[in-house]
């Protein structure tokens, strides 16, 4: 067996459903596994059994890494979740140490290949890809009203409140708290009406125009970016069978002009053979 004939089985081999799968419930696994080894009592009780299934695991994916890089060469690294796994294996290759624990832990998110093998979540991971242009106009714009209202609300209420409003940068992050709405009644806004009585028509507006108007155009980016992806793949899934209906009917009219040829040329037989017995 030469060795291009060899790739080309281990390619069909790594492309089987069931070696896909397998891959696919390591990776599971192998996060469940990461999760279990910060329980104190599992690290007491069962140290060893959880080292040794990360090695084993780990090992797999090693192999599966080498084995694509043989199998596609240097087009391994013209899939970008190629290039995902062969980062997230190397990390879980660096030593043991206190310094490096941060990076290794990053195995976990090797988890995120589930998106890729299941079509409805690559559709919304395409659709949040799509999204950003659209997203990053929105940004800017709720960028440039956070910055006038800390800016306002520096210059109204950082002499009384300096730890909430002293500064631009924690007038930012106040009005951030505030616009995700987790503690800004009771937490900011009232102590500060309890100085400046008016300070309600400040923050209302502020509140109105992040938390329930911006925002909400994030969301509905999302849906229509989410609802033209799916119109593009039944588009695609309705050229396919249009194509495919083509084709076939093709064939049919190539057949069915065979079978006209056929019977013409019968036709014409039985004409000469009648011709010639009348004769």
């Amino acid at each position: 067996m030469d060795d291009g004939t060899f790739r080309a089985r281990l390619r069909v081999f790594i492309e089987r459903s069931a070696v896909r799968n397998t891959i696919l419930a390591l990776v599971i696994l192998n996060a469940i596994i990461l999760g279990l080894s910060t329980s104190d009592y599992i690290k007491t009780n069962l140290p060893g059994v959880i080292y040794t299934l990360d090695r084993v695991i780990l090992a797999i994916f090693v192999l599966e890494i080498a084995a694509k890089l043989y199998a596609y060469g240097l087009s391994f690294f013209r899939n970008a979740w190629n290039v995902f796994d062969f980062c997230v294996v190397g990390l879980g290759l660096l030593p043991q140490t206190t310094s490096l624990s941060a990076l290794r832990a990053l195995r976990v998110i090797r988890a995120l290949r589930i998106l890729s093998a299941v079509p409805q979540m690559r559709s919304v991971v395409q659709a949040l890809f799509d999204a950003l242009p659209g997203m990053g106009a929105v940004i800017i714009m709720l960028s440039i009203v956070f910055y006038v209202f800390a800016v306002m609300a520096t210059i109204m209420f950082g002499a009384k409140f300096d730890e909430w409003f002293g500064t631009v940068g924690a007038s930012l992050y106040s009005l951030f708290q505030i616009m995700t709405l987790e503690s800004w009644s009771m937490g900011i806004v009232r102590p500060v009406m309890y100085e400046y009585p008016y300070a309600w028509a400040f923050f209302v507006p502020f509140i109105v125009m992040t938390a329930f108007s911006v925002l909400n155009l994030f969301i509905g980016l999302l849906v229509n970016t989410m609802q033209s992806a799916v119109e593009a793949e039944a588009e695609a899934e309705f050229e396919k069978l249009r194509d495919l209906v083509r084709s076939e009917t093709d064939q049919v009219g190539e057949q069915v002009a065979a079978l006209q040829g056929e019977v013409q040329a019968l036709r014409t037989e039985i004409r000469a053979l009648m011709e010639q017995k009348n004769g």
